[in-house]
């Protein structure tokens, strides 16, 4: 039976020191990486290279970035580090219009503001201006001089009062991709009816209905302007039942005047 190969330790010694001298080299670049690392954060959190440089903005839908940038008054001339996140998000909850606010630092120098606002249910038009009114009832300022508008229906001859909370409490209840399809409501109450409306569709159809029935009889809109030719528009009636009756052509209407 052969015999293992012998080493002497005079072999042995130069691996031995090969081995300590790689595992010093690398102790010794680790402790200097860890070194320039420390320093560097030490410079940065001193420097103006950690202080808020950009605030990002995300979530909005009616107020622009900048004017929530603004709302946020975060002072550019501090570490993002040492920004009162909590603060901040408070600052932006006192406009009406927002929901609820979450701030957080982005390294290197960014400030990130997450946003979710009250939609704005509709535009009550008093004189010459439109006023948001949100979800939760609150009525706005009207807009500015020249402003328009958008992503919610505009209310004609309401008043602040029933007929005004009734329809709002449906519209509510209403899924956006139906609100989105209502260009006007007016109010147009009957001895019958106090809560009588008529709406203007952005398809071109007119809708008559109850703002006590609203929610039940439009969530249907959808399935009943499907099945009615684009090019012939008129009424659908949904106060009772659901029927439909065509605009009257104008020369129709000119002979029953003459007769």
């Amino acid at each position: 039976m052969e015999k293992g190969k012998v080493i002497s330790i005079e072999d042995r010694i130069p691996k031995l020191k090969k081995i300590r001298k790689r595992k010093t080299n690398r102790r010794l670049i680790f402790l200097l990486s860890l070194f320039f690392i420390l320093v560097g954060c030490v410079l940065y959190f001193l420097s103006p290279l950690s202080h808020v440089k950009s605030v990002e903005v995300e979530g909005n839908r009616y107020l622009s970035k900048a004017q929530i940038a603004k709302l946020s008054n975060i002072n550019k001339n501090q570490s993002i580090w040492k920004v009162d996140t909590a603060q901040i998000a408070a600052n932006i909850k006192e406009n009406p219009e927002i929901k609820s606010a979450e701030v957080v630092p982005v390294f290197p120098n960014s400030i990130k503001i997450t946003v979710s606002e009250h939609n704005k249910m509709a535009y009550l038009l008093k004189g010459k201006h439109f006023y948001p009114i949100l979800e939760n009832g609150e009525i706005l300022d009207g807009l500015e001089s020249g402003e328009i508008p958008v992503f919610a229906p505009v209310l004609i001859d309401f008043k602040e009062g029933k007929a005004l909370n009734r329809l709002l409490e449906e519209l509510v209840k209403l899924p956006e991709e139906i609100q989105n399809l209502v260009s006007e409501i007016h109010y147009k109450p009957t001895k019958m009816d106090p809560y009588h409306i008529i709406m203007y569709m952005n398809d071109g159809f007119e809708v008559s209905a109850t703002s006590e029935t609203l929610s039940e009889k439009m969530v249907h809109y959808p399935s009943i302007a499907n099945q009615l030719d684009p090019k012939v528009k008129g009424i659908i009636d949904l106060e009772v039942g659901s029927f439909f009756k065509a605009y009257q052509p104008p020369e129709q209407k000119e002979g029953k005047e003459e007769d």
